[in-house]
């Protein structure tokens, strides 16, 4: 029999399948270690990593018996795809459930930074009837009409694409290639190249996925190629950001304003940034509800199941 090794105590009621038939080892009350990992994945055939555990040579090179690594994300950044694929390991991931909830909140930090929805709750919870509101206090931006830049168009790309459609936004995007024209007009969507996107998008959304082809892919550059009145959206890894030179470009002026799920440097933004009433802030909540954790942990489950029985499909990744 296979044995199984999680690394996180999380979500074990999506697990329920896995554990009858397998034999499957998790942590109790925390998740384990990266050094109670390497001591024994030796014994096992397939580990279940969470997004931000760091599946690595050394961890692989300490692992003669691992076959499947099955990470709880769609993103794989936290393992070093290539060494597994070159050793005979196969990868998976979890992109469908994480598909509409993350374009949901991608639409919802566009919606708030455009209306400053947070902001003025802010300053209506702080001063109180001291508030102005006026009839040309508060004003923000009607998305409607307005243009949306989408660089990345996979599952939560189309997903967003949707969405704004339906708000009335016409929507381009730029992605390593373009999609076939049949989906572009299914979808309603026009791709331009990056500078393109850039120059004439109202809001300019990030979900490409994290590699060191889109490391920085907004820097200083990209944010002085944007509208002044543009808003950047980043739901996809921090690092696709500069984020000290977006800092710079809020403060001065070069675009409007930003809503961030994720940040460069880790679970928390610059300070800075904390300090701005035209940023939207919010700490990795895009696949941040239950019922969808737990769809996240079953979709880990059938990836494993599928690949030791072949009786389910494998969300298998095929490069780095």
């Amino acid at each position: 029999m296979a044995k199984i090794l999680v690394t996180y105590d999380m979500f074990r009621e999506g697990f329920t399948e896995l554990e009858s038939n397998y034999d499957v080892t998790f942590p109790e009350g925390r998740d384990f270690t990266y050094e109670e990992v390497l001591e024994m994945i030796p014994e096992y055939d397939v580990l279940c990593s969470m997004f931000d555990f760091p599946v690595n040579k050394e961890l692989v090179d300490h692992a003669p018996n691992l076959k499947l690594v099955a990470n709880y994300a769609v993103g794989y950044n936290n393992i070093d795809v290539a060494y597994c694929l070159e050793k005979g390991i196969t990868v998976a991931n979890t992109p469908d459930p994480v598909t509409a909830p993350t374009a949901n909140l991608a639409l919802g930090l566009m919606i708030d930074t455009a209306r400053r929805i947070t902001e003025c709750d802010r300053k209506l919870r702080t001063l109180g009837k001291e508030m102005k509101v006026g009839v040309l206090e508060n004003l923000g931006v009607n998305i409607t009409g307005q243009t949306l830049g989408i660089i990345g168009m996979g599952r939560i790309g189309k997903a967003l694409a949707k969405r704004a459609n339906a708000c009335g936004m016409e929507v381009i995007y730029h992605n390593r290639r373009p999609l076939y024209v049949e989906e572009e007009t299914k979808l309603n969507v026009t791709y331009v190249s990056k500078e393109e996107l850039l120059a004439k998008s109202d809001f300019v959304s990030l979900n490409a996925p994290y590699t060191p082809d889109t490391y920085h892919i907004i820097g200083e550059a990209e944010l002085k190629q944007m509208k002044p009145s543009a808003i950047l959206i980043n739901t996809a890894r921090g690092p696709l950001v500069d984020e000290h030179a977006l800092v710079k470009a809020l403060q001065d002026g070069t675009i409007h304003g930003a809503g961030l799920d994720v940040f460069e440097f880790g679970d928390y933004p610059l300070p800075e940034l904390l300090e701005m009433e035209n940023v939207v802030l919010t700490p990795h909540i895009g696949t941040q509800t239950m019922d969808v954790r737990i769809v996240m942990a079953r979709t880990v489950c059938n990836n494993v199941i599928g690949f030791l029985e072949g009786d389910r499909p494998v969300s298998r990744v095929m490069r780095p």
